[in-house]
């Protein structure tokens, strides 16, 4: 199919062809006479996919003549010409005498020919007719030809936009024509349409701004009401709808959808707020709000970003106003002109930090200066930024206006943190270059650390290495040119050069320390510090003011290092390998690193405890106690061998010579008692001097393990060594037998430096001792108090073996009295619960001075307290003791007095109603003297608890049971109480005094 049929040049006709172009005239009137002609073919545009089309500059007004816009001139007819040259006061006048002649011409026929008035009357009628018909057509022509003469005058017109709208007015009223003419108005709305058409860009091109200003001027000058011109940007935006439906391809549908979207803006921006009622784009093409809102902010985006590209770091006031001007005109939110704006000055920022960033990671040789100039160029445009946002006429500002920041760029991220780090660095390494740093160069890298992002822990470290190299450099200038030296005062040199820098004196003072190390870590390179080296170090001491404290510390460390592998290497070596070559190698060590007596006594100290541990551990993981113990022997004769004269040689000590005498201090025991030296095992603690002088000089005493084990732990160790020595070792031979081998005294001399190195105190050995013979002493006792009876053979053969384990008299009387006291304290209980003990022996056994609290649970207790009380209630006498019962009784068995109240009581309630249902069953049993004593035991209830009288469905019961009771010569008032309990009247007691005793007959026999 030819495309070419459908359509002209592209050069004459718009995007858009225009539906208004009609003729009016010929439509409402087919058969008439053709006054002129308006046929007209349009182009059809086919959107192509083509890099061309995109490429292609908008359209422009200025630029197309306006025969390219509206299309060319048109013709008028013959009739039209006549009409167009006749002026309108004359086609008027004409018109008036044509229909005035032709009624005049048809009066004056009609008479001639019939003669009468009515015919005369029918011809001026006919004729009128006919003239007014004439006349009709002639002045009906005039809004076509003033239509033609408008399109004309506008397509000659080299400018459309210099239209005048005095001009069209001047047109319409040339011939009579008003602009709510149908055929004048619809020329007006197909010019609109075109003009309209020819400044929105197709949908790949973008607008340039001024399309609603030029829209809205011209349709000004053609006079076009606001209804109808939104008529016309319907009626184009249905072409482009229909256009997007009748399109196959993809991307033209997409350029139709953006050309939709211009039309949707530059139409808001045309009719402004009456856009709501006037452009009803939701209805007619089924849009929502948010899509028509997208329309007009992605156009308003889209124009303000090209009005931004004139903004650059040399940005001014003006611009900035004329910035703000095109915000407002453009419709664009406050919010969305912040963000574009901050977007474009970050992306200007960012180009330079691109560029110094190429600079700094090249592989040629750049200057710093090169960078520094970048960022300083970030710095004046973030400060003239900030000028501007403190502007008086800030007001007047586009949105957005202030410092830079590259939150949300392409440096606003992890990956290249790094990146800006590098920037500050060469930065700040700049600004040192000089050896001091101003305020200025302060402030511009605080900005610059604002603009970065950079965190202040970040900045900090940045500032502390760059400083630092720095000062290290001030420092080693001025030692070497001897400035440090000749200075009066060091420190004040020292901070003078702190304060230059902006550098931290403690930081400062870090770096000396770092120096001095260095210095000393090379002296001591050979083991040991000459006499030179010394001198050197006090030098440098002095040079950089470094404390006391540090310089011990620093030898400490150093120094320290080398001794502790010395004496690690002596540990190593065990009880055998300590020879002459480690002894010479511990004194140069300790003579020429010129540690201090401490310094060397703590590494030492250090060292020895970690091995000793270690030996505890191996002691606590062996099985077996005589393997246990083992250990611990090695322990001590490491301690003995290795670590005393190890110590020996760090102190510059001779050992003892085998001639000298040999002295061992023992340590106090804390207030200790004379009888303890009663133990034979302490007692082989402290050997004699005959046996010191055969066993040796004994170890040291300075490093023990006191603060390494817990007290419990060191004296389970010294448990385990001191059973060791009393038991001694036993050796298993065949067939299951066992040799013990005892040890002689030999063995408490280790203890006793075992319980040094333990690092125990006299009190604790003593215990340990104590423990031990108190617990031999304790299960021989209970073997010989096994049935806890004490007669004179048995404490005859507790004393012999109190003298056995050497245990004091009181703490043996004290275990003897434990054993013989639980043994009693079983049976008691078993006593008291199988019911074999009263009250009354209770008493007996509290005035042996008995402990019955300790012997007798306070269930127990509770419980014989119920059964003494419930035995009083069911004695049968009618007698309560209250001081008794609720005082001396719980006083003796150790419980509550208030809580027994309550038991006495719950019990007495309880027994009173049972009391009266015995003495019945006990009357009818016809049993005198088991009623009488039934009777007393209520009485005693009610003492206990006084009570209402008792209720009863047989009253003669109740008045035996009174007759009885009445002769019983119980006293007076026991017979009083029981009355009342009864419930029986005087009379009726009186009458029954005057009555013998019931019939107690023989019992009824029954045979079976």
């Amino acid at each position: 199919m030819d495309v070419s049929r459908f359509s002209i040049p592209s050069s004459s006709t718009p995007l858009l062809f225009s539906p208004f172009t009609k003729n009016s005239i010929l439509k409402k009137n087919p058969n008439s006479l053709p006054v002129f002609s308006r046929t007209r073919r349009f182009k059809l545009s086919v959107a192509r996919n083509s890099s061309s089309a995109t490429s292609e500059s908008p359209p422009d007004t200025k630029t197309r003549s306006s025969s390219e816009i509206f299309g060319p001139e048109l013709q008028l007819s013959g009739f039209q010409k006549l009409v167009d040259a006749v002026p309108l006061t004359a086609r008027y006048a004409g018109s008036a005498v044509v229909v005035a002649g032709a009624l005049a011409a048809g009066y004056a026929l009609g008479f001639r020919i019939k003669g009468t008035q009515v015919a005369a009357v029918g011809g001026a009628v006919a004729l009128g007719a006919v003239g007014g018909a004439a006349a009709f057509v002639v002045n009906s022509a005039a809004p076509g030809v003033a239509a033609v003469n408008l399109h004309n005058k506008v397509a000659a017109c080299d400018d459309p936009e210099l239209l005048n709208k005095e001009e069209i007015e001047e047109l319409a009223r040339r011939y009579g024509v008003s602009k709510q003419n149908e055929e004048f108005n619809a020329e007006l709305c197909d010019l609109y349409n075109r003009f309209v058409s020819s400044v929105i860009p197709p949908g790949s091109e973008s607008l340039q701004g001024d399309e609603a200003d030029k829209i809205v001027k011209f349709k000004n000058a053609l006079g076009i009401d606001d209804p109808d011109a939104a008529n016309v940007h319907m009626e184009i935006g249905r072409r482009i709808y229909r256009q997007r439906l009748e399109t196959g391809d993809r991307d033209a549908d997409v350029e139709q959808r953006r050309a939709f979207q211009k039309l949707v803006y530059v139409s808001n921006l045309v009719f402004g707020e009456a856009s709501t009622f006037l452009l009803p784009w939701k209805r007619v093409f089924k849009v929502t709000d948010a899509q028509v809102e997208v329309a007009i902010r992605d156009n308003a985006q889209r124009l303000y970003s090209v009005n931004l590209r004139s903004i650059g770091r040399d940005v001014n006031e003006q611009q900035l106003i004329d910035l703000r001007a095109a915000q407002l005109r453009y419709k664009l939110s406050n919010e969305i002109a912040a963000d574009l704006l901050m977007e474009h000055n970050r992306k200007l920022v960012e180009e330079n930090i691109s560029a110094a960033l190429d600079m700094v990671k090249s592989r040629s040789r750049i200057k710093e200066s090169a960078v520094v100039s970048e960022l300083e160029k970030i710095l004046s445009f973030n400060n003239l930024l900030i000028s501007l946002k403190n502007h008086p006429q800030f007001n007047l500002f586009p949105p957005g206006i202030g410092p830079v920041s590259l939150l949300g760029g392409e440096y606003d991220g992890d990956r290249k943190i790094d990146d800006l780090k590098l920037l500050y660095r060469a930065f700040l390494t700049e600004a040192l270059s000089d050896g001091h740093i101003e305020e200025k160069e302060l402030s511009a890298l605080n900005h610059l650390r604002n603009i970065f992002g950079l965190g202040k822990r970040e900045t900090e470290a940045i500032m502390l290495e760059v400083t630092s190299k720095a000062y290290r450099k001030r420092l080693s200038q001025a030692v070497t040119r001897g400035d440090l030296e000749i200075a009066t005062s060091k420190a004040a040199f020292l901070q003078n050069l702190c304060d230059e820098l902006r550098f931290d004196p403690q930081k400062a003072s870090e770096i000396h320390e770092d120096i001095y190390r260095q210095k000393l870590q090379l002296a001591v390179s050979d083991g040991a510090l000459s006499d030179d080296d010394v001198a050197s170090l006090l030098r440098l001491r002095v040079l950089l003011c470094i404390p006391q404290q540090t310089i011990d510390a620093a030898h400490a460390d150093i120094c320290g290092s080398l001794f502790e592998k010395v004496v690690r290497d002596v540990i190593n070596a065990g009880v055998d390998g300590y020879d002459d070559d480690l002894k010479a190698r511990v004194r140069k060590a300790s003579q020429g690193l010129r540690l201090t007596r401490d310094a060397s006594m703590a590494i030492v100290s250090k060292a020895v405890r970690k091995a000793f541990v270690n030996f505890v551990k191996r002691s606590k993981a062996v099985g077996n106690g005589i393997e246990a113990a083992k250990e611990l022997k090695k322990m001590v004769a490491f301690n003995t061998v290795v670590v005393t004269e190890m110590i020996a040689d760090i102190k510059g000590e001779s050992p003892a010579s085998e001639s000298e005498p040999i002295e061992v201090e023992h340590k106090p025991i804390e207030e200790e008692e004379p009888e303890w030296e009663s133990i034979e095992t302490l007692r082989k603690t402290r050997p004699d001097k005959e046996l010191q002088a055969k066993l040796g000089k004994p170890g040291q005493t300075e490093i023990t393990l006191k603060d390494d084990l817990s007290e419990r732990e060191r004296a389970d160790l010294y448990r385990t060594y001191l059973l060791y020595c009393i038991s001694g070792e036993v050796t298993v031979v065949p067939f299951g037998g066992q040799i013990i081998t005892k040890k002689d005294d030999s063995e408490y001399f280790l203890l006793n430096q075992l319980g040094q190195i333990l690092g125990m105190s006299g009190k604790e050995v003593v215990d340990v001792h104590r423990n031990l013979a108190e617990q031999a002493f304790s299960e021989k006792a209970r073997v010989i108090l096994a049935d806890g009876q004490l007669t004179k053979e048995r404490i005859e053969q507790l004393n012999e073996v109190q003298k056995q384990v050497g245990l004091p008299s009181e703490l043996a009387q004290k275990v003897i009295k434990g054993i013989t006291t639980t043994k009693m304290a079983a049976a008691i209980e078993t006593a008291v619960s199988r019911g074999r003990i009263t009250i009354k022996q209770v008493r007996e056994l509290k005035e042996a001075n008995v402990d019955l609290d300790s012997m007798i649970s306070l269930h127990l207790r509770e419980n014989l307290f119920k059964k003494t009380v419930d035995e009083i209630f069911s004695s049968g006498t009618g007698e309560f003791d209250d001081e008794e019962v609720y005082e001396k009784i719980p006083a003796d068995l150790g419980i509550d007095v208030d809580k027994s109240r309550g038991v006495v009581h719950e019990l007495a309630k309880n027994r009173l109603s049972n009391s009266l249902l015995q003495a019945v069953a006990l009357l009818r049993q016809k049993n005198q003297a088991g009623v009488v004593s039934s009777l007393n035991d209520m009485l005693a209830c009610d003492k206990a608890v006084p009570s209402e009288p008792l209720p009863w469905s047989v009253p003669e019961e109740l008045a035996d049971l009174f007759c009885i009771y009445l002769h019983s010569e119980a006293p007076e008032d026991k017979v009083s109480r029981l009355q009342y309990l009864l419930g029986i009247s005087d009379t009726t007691a009186a009458a029954l005094r005057e009555r013998g005793l019931p019939s107690m007959g023989a019992e009824e026999e029954f045979v079976f």
